[in-house]
């Protein structure tokens, strides 16, 4: 579209120098006006047509797209509840304790004891240890994550809160 009106405003111009040059100065403004309308009726045309012709597409945000993409991030989450206390501790437990510190409001800089002691009412203490954020272990890496069992119960615990 931007090509069109360069190539329109480009002949209007050329019409005007070329209309200067002859001899009757009078049809300059006759000349320029016609050709500026054909421009201007041919560019409302290829508006008009190329709004006609795309097909109506669905959103590629739509409602299918987002349901596939939530059910690849819950079917990840599963993997990491399954897999070893490294991908727990990595992807899992961050996304755990944010939403429980938005859910309590309990910060853990502010009094990181009073957020353990809301943890351990909430969850209990079995469950507590695979949601507190500073029980990141680097010599437990290769052990098992609890799996999605406790996964479970914990979002359970959460969605009561």
């Amino acid at each position: 579209m931007n090509k069109f009106v360069v190539v329109g405003l480009a002949l209007v111009i050329a019409v005007e120098v070329l209309a200067f040059m002859t001899v009757e100065h009078r049809v300059v403004p006759w000349i320029s006006g016609g050709i500026a309308a054909v421009v201007l009726l041919v560019g409302i045309r290829l508006v008009y047509r190329g709004s006609q012709s795309e097909p109506t597409e669905p959103p590629v945000d739509g409602p299918a797209e987002s349901m596939r993409r939530w059910i690849v991030r819950t079917e990840s989450l599963i993997r990491w509840a399954d897999s070893s206390q490294a991908e727990w501790d990595r992807h899992l437990r961050p996304r755990l304790a944010r939403e429980f510190m938005m859910a309590t409001g309990q910060r853990q800089g502010r009094d990181p004891a009073a957020m353990a002691a809301t943890g351990r009412m909430v969850f209990g203490d079995d469950l507590w240890q695979w949601v507190d954020p500073s029980n990141v272990s680097a010599a437990n890496a290769r052990d098992r994550a609890p799996g999605r069992e406790a996964l479970y119960e914990i979002l359970q615990r959460l969605e009561r809160v």
